[in-house]
């Protein structure tokens, strides 16, 4: 007869060789085996969670802000881009205005003139203010000066109180800069204030260039003509050195208005001022107009800037609406 004694101490030997055995080797009867890393993973001890396809897999660069529902990461607005006025444009950036490159400086040429040496065509857009259409208020004008492939050259900018704009109307006298693509004002168109019938000869309208601000290179006068809008082109010292010449009836119907550009003695036709129609819908509710100015690629950058300054005279004198929504269709 066998002894109770002996066979539990067998057992409990057996089972504490087996209890040893699942310590050595790590595993037990019930521990599922290891679960390979998916694919595109580092493998044993690959990082949680990774962000799907589409997302950067690169480390952000200096202002990027996370991709749009990216793990731990905001929405990106590439439009949120703040960046002060004449800083240069972001390539590929929705929106970005494209500046013309600076070119290189030029010896005796004004700072920030270097532009008009290399162009001979300049277009000018006025901006539409909201404000102005919908309250009928005056605002002061805004327009941007771009070369024949669409590049920013200069930026133009009224400055004035709001007594003057809705006071004195399309005759009010103003101060406007004109900034270069580093915001720099480069430019300084200057109109005092004038009657705007030619009925009277000592108050014809005029106006100052200073490029840059505070030096004079140009002036443009008003002459007296009974039938058509002439204006003589002057230098630093008040010399004539071209006329502008426009057509007897100023209206815009359908069709471009061209203001000529001639020698002293108005013989020979070296450039234009041309408004630009710019459509029905705008030319009946807005006064924001298109200008296209024309000259020749030698002329002096001074007196390039002096045609650009009389293209904004013409624009007040003939194109901007009054109060009743009414403009000048010639001299009277």
């Amino acid at each position: 007869m066998s002894k109770p004694g002996r066979n539990t101490s067998s057992s409990g030997k057996t089972s504490k060789a087996a209890l040893d055995h699942v310590r050595n080797t790590g595993q037990g009867a019930n521990k599922p085996a290891p679960v390979p890393p998916p694919h595109g993973y580092a493998g044993p001890g690959y990082p949680g969670p990774q962000p799907p396809y589409g997302y950067p897999q690169y480390a952000p660069g200096p202002g990027f802000q996370g991709a749009p529902g990216g793990p731990g990461q905001p929405p990106y607005n590439f439009q949120g881009y703040q960046a002060s006025y004449g800083a240069p444009p972001l390539q590929g950036q929705p929106g970005a205005t494209i500046w013309m490159p600076a070119p290189p400086p030029i010896p005796n040429c004004p700072p920030g003139l270097e532009y008009l040496s290399q162009i001979d065509q300049i277009l000018i857009h006025q901006q539409i203010e909201l404000l102005e259409v919908i309250t009928g208020f005056e605002t002061s004008n805004k327009y941007e000066i771009k070369n024949t492939l669409g590049q920013r050259v200069y930026f133009a900018a009224e400055e004035n109180d709001c007594c003057t704009l809705n006071c004195c109307g399309p005759s009010r006298p103003f101060t406007m800069k004109i900034f270069d693509n580093l915001g720099q004002p480069v430019i300084e168109l200057i109109r005092p204030l004038r009657c705007s019938c030619c009925c009277c000869f000592c108050c014809l309208q005029e106006l100052e260039v200073h490029a840059p601000p505070g030096k004079p290179v140009g002036y443009i006068k008003q002459l007296w003509d009974p039938c058509l809008p002439k204006f003589s082109i002057q230098n630093e010292a008040q010399e004539e050195v071209l006329k502008v010449v426009g057509p007897c009836i100023v209206c815009s119907c359908c069709e471009d208005i061209n203001f000529e550009v001639k020698s002293t003695d108005e013989k020979s036709t070296v450039g234009r001022i041309s408004k630009q129609w710019t459509g029905f819908v705008r030319e009946a509710f807005t006064d924001a107009d298109n200008f296209g100015i024309q000259f020749p690629l030698d002329l002096d950058v001074k007196i390039k800037a002096v045609m650009l300054g009389a293209c904004f005279l013409i624009d007040f004198m003939f194109f901007e609406h009054g109060h009743n929504r009414q403009q000048r269709v010639g001299v009277w």
